[in-house]
């Protein structure tokens, strides 16, 4: 069990003896080996080396918010090592998209009763953060407005919780206008100008968001939101209805599916799971059943 003792404000931290004690008694003669991280560095080299060490079959209990939740997908996906999910963060947008328990005693039950199942990823492609040159994406790959909002709500030196990325939001508005995309989508070169182009893999991100409300893990589809030019104002109205999913009915938002897309453009900020990804070009294509993860029940496909 990999843990960020700081996520959700310090509800990790006094979760995590709970969350033993259960997996400890829910699973006699199972061995439990903690990590307390002290950094996303940290983290993201504990989860690696705690797959490296695992054998298949066994599970790699993360318990953190989403960022946590992305080094557990990185680490496990394409692999036999299952991943488990104890949200603890402020937002925990991979767990409520695949349907595990925000709640950490049902979490803890859902690893308990030992199923699982397998899901969708995002493999994305390019100059990555931190020299990488691939990444695997749980949830939504950004590059325009929610990017930029995402990026500059990491930075604040307070915490909100998940109100920061709405706060944060209101306040980019101020100075943000359409950016110039450059996309090819199964093949279609398109050029355009939006105010952001989201490739998803599940429903939700910026803490409670349905930027992707039709997606499924389970589809094999990427699901891509573009929400064409806007004045401020016609944006401003837009952003509430995002988080009930509403927003699809209006004229400048257009939902596709595909199998790959490659993402470039002007002065576009690459963000992924909430961290950041890196510069583009990127390309992103679907790795269908690539991830093992305990679910309390089986995921359906959204089709459609």
């Amino acid at each position: 069990m990999v843990a960020n003792p700081h996520a959700g404000r310090g509800r990790a931290r006094r979760a995590i003896p709970r969350i033993i004690t259960e997996l400890v008694r829910g699973l006699p003669g199972t061995h439990v080996q903690l990590y307390e991280t002290t950094s996303f560095q940290d983290a993201a080299t504990r989860t690696r080396e705690a797959v490296a060490a695992a054998s298949p079959g066994d599970s790699l209990v993360v318990v953190g918010g989403d960022g946590m939740a992305h080094l557990g997908v990185n680490a496990c996906a394409g692999t036999e090592v299952n991943l488990g999910l104890v949200p603890a963060g402020t937002g925990n947008d991979f767990c409520r998209g695949i349907g595990v328990p925000t709640d950490l005693a049902q979490a803890t039950r859902a690893i308990l009763a030992g199923s699982t199942t397998r899901i969708d990823t995002n493999r994305v492609e390019g100059a990555l953060t931190g020299g990488d040159t691939r990444r695997h994406v749980g949830c939504t790959v950004s590059t325009g407005y929610d990017a930029r909002v995402n990026d500059h709500a990491n930075r604040l030196r307070f915490t909100l919780g998940a109100p920061a990325y709405g706060w944060v939001a209101l306040r980019e508005l101020a100075a943000f206008s359409p950016l110039k995309y450059r996309l090819e989508i199964d093949g279609e070169v398109r050029e355009l100008e939006a105010m952001l182009v989201a490739v998803s893999n599940s429903i939700y991100f910026g803490g409670g968001m349905k930027i992707a409300p039709r997606a499924s893990v389970t589809d094999g589809e990427l699901d891509v939101t573009i929400i064409h030019a806007l004045t401020r104002m016609q944006l401003l109205q837009l952003l509430p209805t995002i988080y009930t999913g509403g927003f699809v009915k209006r004229p400048e938002v257009e939902l596709l599916r595909a199998s790959s897309v490659m993402v470039d453009g002007e002065d576009l900020v690459g963000m992924a799971d909430g961290e950041p990804l890196g510069t583009v070009p990127l390309r992103v294509e679907v790795e269908p059943e690539s991830l093992s993860v305990h679910l309390p029940k089986p995921v359906p496909a959204r089709r459609g």
